[in-house]
């Protein structure tokens, strides 16, 4: 209390006071604005007094005296006596000891300040804490990272409006502050981070240097205690360029530091990866997803792997994904061999359906599905490599692709932390557009896979940042999975969805016209979202702001290559 003698008002009078909720009425020289942190005392008989501390949720003000709406033009003219009288509504944080009374009418209100403030914020017990930004009165802002890192919960839900609430924004600053902060100590050398690109290529320049930083942006990292930087190990992978049989990665704004990724035809077959192939969330509500499994078990055991990444199947050399289309629908279609490609229980209809939609995914699925590039050439995604973040650009992908990739690339993530058996070290996986790859109704592949993560990755240490425009069109028990719920921008309609709940009504309606840059921040300890203003980022987002390339990213992507692949399998001597 000794740190927040600022007198602003009293509890008021007129107005019920709760154990939960008070009005105060705002003295004439002070004010009072919307996520203000206040604290005022009780006394209470025979106990210690009761410290009761909260945040304005709602300011009013209004004529005492004026008995009509015409009243405002007597009283401004001075022609009726009446005076203004502000009041703010506070919705009570912290109660301290707990002994829950409402604060009596007429006791004086402070403003929070220092210790005071992280007392009524829950700060004081947040002993490792991630930087969030800065609140309206310009102080720190933090997160408890036991709610993030899986130690009390996990998984970040952010919402918002497409290009103005800056969700992907604000979950690659959530990432770099955790990393850069002191709040998981020695641990954030070792945590890794997969990031899915799905629109533009902003996110592909987060080991440049942000052109636009200036001092002020320094000194507003300097005060939440982080280095202002680009992120300082960085992998990105894109796709090959449709009908490039080098395998060049399918990149504008960089030439360097990129790499392509891609799928052999036999790891196609031997890690069953048809399924993704059929990955719409209403495809598994069709009959012919049972051919979809026969034939990818089938391929599973006949196909024999080549040096080359091709198969021989069936008899058959197959080095492409056409190719491989092509022999399926062979089978399938002839009646000696339809019985053991798709079961003998399927009908003709069904196998058909199944066709039609293999053959229409060739050329969504064909530069991903490759025989033809150098065998031993790295190009699995993933994080087992040295890079901290792992950039994977899917926005040149059509959408069967897109989730073909997010698919295959999580399964093979979720699998590799289960077979360690170890919560360490963490593994955060950023994904945008959530509403599309795990949406409230249907069955996927994929939309199992993020549920087995939202509800098993805590335990493994895998942490789910997810982001959409429409949290009520995501599976709800991804959403109740999440310890963080953040909200940007948000539609009027959707603002008023049940999912928005945790929201204050007064944020409800302050989410409409939330600039670029405001989140409402929800985390358990705190029973009122705070309101956060995060820095402006020390990265380029565009190829506008980058700056020059580090030496890391100058890397060429030929010094990735064995050289001693190049030679081939003869054994001729080397000539040095």
């Amino acid at each position: 209390m000794a740190e927040a003698e600022d007198v602003v008002g009293r509890v008021l009078g007129t107005e019920d006071a709760t154990p939960l909720t008070f009005w105060v009425a705002i003295a004439p020289d002070s004010y009072l604005q919307l996520d203000d942190v206040v604290v005022t005392r009780r006394e209470v008989a025979g106990r210690e007094p009761v410290t009761v501390s909260g945040v304005v949720t709602a300011v009013r003000s209004r004529h005492e005296g004026a008995q009509f709406d015409s009243d405002v033009f007597a009283i401004s003219e001075g022609h009726l006596p009446a005076q203004v009288q502000e009041a703010a509504e506070i919705t009570v944080t912290r109660v301290d000891p707990e002994v829950f009374v409402p604060p009596r009418p007429g006791d004086a209100v402070m403003r929070a300040s220092g210790a005071a403030r992280d007392s009524a914020l829950y700060f004081d017990q947040m002993t490792r804490q991630i930087p969030l930004g800065f609140s309206r009165d310009g102080e720190p802002v933090f997160l408890n990272a036991d709610f993030l890192d899986g130690t009390r919960g996990a998984h970040v839900s952010i919402s918002g409006i497409s290009g103005v609430a800056t969700k992907t924004s604000f979950a690659t600053w959530l990432l770099y502050s955790l990393l850069h902060s002191q709040a998981i100590g020695p641990e954030a050398v070792n945590t890794k981070a997969l990031i899915f690109n799905v629109k533009g290529e902003d996110l592909l320049l987060l080991d440049h240097d942000n052109t636009r930083l200036d001092d002020t942006l320094r000194d507003s990292y300097a005060r939440l205690g982080l280095p202002a930087k680009a992120f300082g190990s960085v992998t990105v992978m894109a796709p090959p360029r449709q009908g490039d049989r080098n395998g060049v990665p399918d990149v504008a704004c960089r030439s360097t530091g990129v790499e392509s990724f891609y799928w052999t035809v036999a790891q196609f077959c031997s890690e069953r990866l048809l399924p993704f192939v059929f990955a719409d969330a209403d495809d598994e509500r069709q009959q012919y997803t049972m051919v979809v499994h026969q034939v990818a078990a089938k391929l599973h055991r006949e196909a024999q792997p080549k040096d080359d990444g091709g198969a021989v199947i069936d008899g058959q050399l197959v080095s492409s994904y056409g190719a491989l289309v092509d022999l399926l629908c062979d089978r399938l279609s002839d009646d000696t061999t339809r019985g053991t490609w798709a079961g003998t229980a399927v009908g003709l209809g069904t196998i058909n359906a199944f066709i039609r939609r293999l053959i229409s995914s060739t050329r969504d699925i064909g530069r991903l599905v490759r025989g033809d590039l150098p065998p031993r050439r790295a190009h699995g995604v993933g994080t087992d490599h040295d890079a901290q973040v792992t950039v994977v650009d899917l926005h040149n992908l059509p959408d069967r692709a897109q989730r073909f990739v997010v698919g295959v690339t999580l399964r093979g993530e979720f699998e590799r932390k289960e077979k360690a058996g170890t919560a360490r070290p963490l593994q955060f996986v950023v994904l945008d557009e959530l509403n599309k790859y795990a949406p409230r109704d249907g069955t996927s592949p994929i939309k199992e896979i993020l549920l087995d993560i939202a509800e098993r990755g805590r335990s493994l240490g895998v942490i789910l940042i997810g982001a959409q425009q429409t949290a009520s069109e995501v599976e709800r028990r991804i959403a109740a999975n999440s310890a963080i719920r953040v909200v940007g921008r948000l539609d009027p309609a959707e603002a008023n969805r049940p999912e928005y709940g945790f929201l204050a009504t007064g944020q409800r309606q302050r989410a409409l016209m939330a600039k670029p840059g405001t989140m409402f921040v929800a985390q358990p300890e705190l029973p009122v979202p705070l309101v956060v203003n995060f820095p402006f980022p020390a990265w380029a987002t565009r190829p506008a702001e980058a700056g020059a390339a580090p030496a890391s990213a100058l890397r060429s992507v030929t010094q990735t290559v064995d050289p001693f692949a190049l030679a081939g399998d003869d054994e001729d001597d080397i000539p040095f």
